[in-house]
Formats: structure tokens, sequence, C-alpha cells
């Protein structure tokens, strides 16, 4: 890889940090929290992704520990969004657009890293969404809500592991700093234009009849009448 593309994807990489860092600081000041509270959800959502995919390659301390810039760009979103409410038309326009080139390089970066330590498509495929996704999943676990990324939203896993699977075409084919730009931009124009169109998964039919969770009833034991 040459060093232009290093560049530019350690700056998109920074800026994906950045802007979900922000976005944990804005969840943190709807909960009320300190500024301990704003400083765990911007790290974990700026973060949380690339720390879960190196403990599972086990090749090594996470980068985002190793190299202080990480941890110091999810800190300055969290004093940023501690210090000054974060809202209004500009930040609703440039939030999306920043998610989305953090999602297409973290599974793009996520894919490569798995692929480069000799593990197998399908363990890299699932590293690239582990690595764009995971944050967000720990952030609302914390917050004690269902993750965004089970349902009820436009679509996010979905570009992670298309941009992921692109990576992994490009690596076979021996092209790596083409493959990890244009992976990028996959899972980056994707997730737009999923956020513009309003698309989601579809959901499971409903069951017509009632769902019953109890233990099942031992054969021959009468029902109860009341």
């Amino acid at each position: 890889m040459n060093d232009a593309a290093m560049h530019v994807l350690r700056v998109t990489d920074l800026s994906g940090v950045l802007a979900n860092a922000l976005l944990g600081g804005v969840l943190a000041r709807a909960r009320g929290f300190d500024l301990v509270g704003f400083a765990v959800l911007a790290v974990v959502s700026g973060l949380g992704g690339g720390i879960i995919r190196d403990i599972l390659l086990q090749k090594g301390t996470p980068v985002a520990l190793v190299d202080h810039t990480y941890v110091l760009t999810a800190l300055v979103g969290a004093a940023v969004a501690f210090l000054v409410p974060i809202r209004g038309r500009a930040w609703e326009r440039s939030f999306p657009v920043l998610d989305a080139l953090a999602l297409g390089c973290w599974a793009a970066a996520g894919a490569q890293k798995a692929l480069s330590l000799g593990l197998e498509w399908p363990a890299a495929i699932a590293l690239g969404a582990i690595t764009a996704a995971g944050g967000g999943v720990v952030r609302d676990v914390l917050l004690r809500q269902v993750p965004a990324v089970f349902g009820g939203n436009t679509l996010y896993v979905t570009p992670a592991l298309l941009a992921a699977g692109t990576m992994v075409l490009f690596h076979a084919a021996g092209q790596v700093t083409a493959g990890l730009l244009v992976a990028t931009g996959v899972g980056a124009g994707l997730t737009l234009l999923s956020h513009h169109q309003g698309w989601r998964l579809p959901a499971p039919p409903a069951w017509s009849g009632p769902v019953r969770l109890g233990r099942p009833r031992p054969a021959g034991t009468a029902r109860d009448e009341g």
C-alpha cells in the first residue's frame, strides 16, 4: 500500500472515530451523564469495533491502545459534545457522511487485517463487519437498549458486509491498495444511499396465533380451569 492511500485511510479512520465519539457524547448528554460518562461512551463508540477485532485476532495489543492518536481523537469528541450542544442542520448533514465513510473504512481495514494474518474469507468478512458495527453495539448495550443494528433502522451491517466482501475480492486479485479505496467507497455509498432512500431489511411475518413461552405441560396433566 502506498503512502498516499495510507494517509487517506488514516484520515478517514480518525474522522470516523471523531464522528462516532461525538455521537456517543450526544447520547451521554441526552441521558444526563457526567464527564466520565461522556468519555466512556465516546471511546466505546469510536474505538470499540477495532478493539474487539484486534482482541479476536490475538496478534498483539489493539491498535487503538498503541497509537495514542485514536484515544485522543475520541476524547476530543467527548469534550466537544460535553462543552457544546451538538444539534442543528450542519450536524444532521455532516454526521451521516462521516459515519458512512467510517463504516466503509473500518469494514475494509478489518477485512484486510484478517486476510493479512492468513484468515480465510468468511472470517475476514465477519471481522470487517465487527470492526464497523462493534462499537455501536457495545455502546447500546451499555445504555441498556437494543442495539440499533438489530433492526428498525436503515441498512448498516449489510453495507459493512458488502464492503468487506469487496476487500476480499480485491485482495484475492492482489490489488490491496485499490481494494481498500473501492471497498471504503462501496460501504460508504451503500450506507448513505440506504439512509436517503430509507432502505431496511424486511421484518419477519406476523404470526396469527398467540406466542406461548411457558414450560410445556407433561402429558396426562389436567389443565387448571379458572
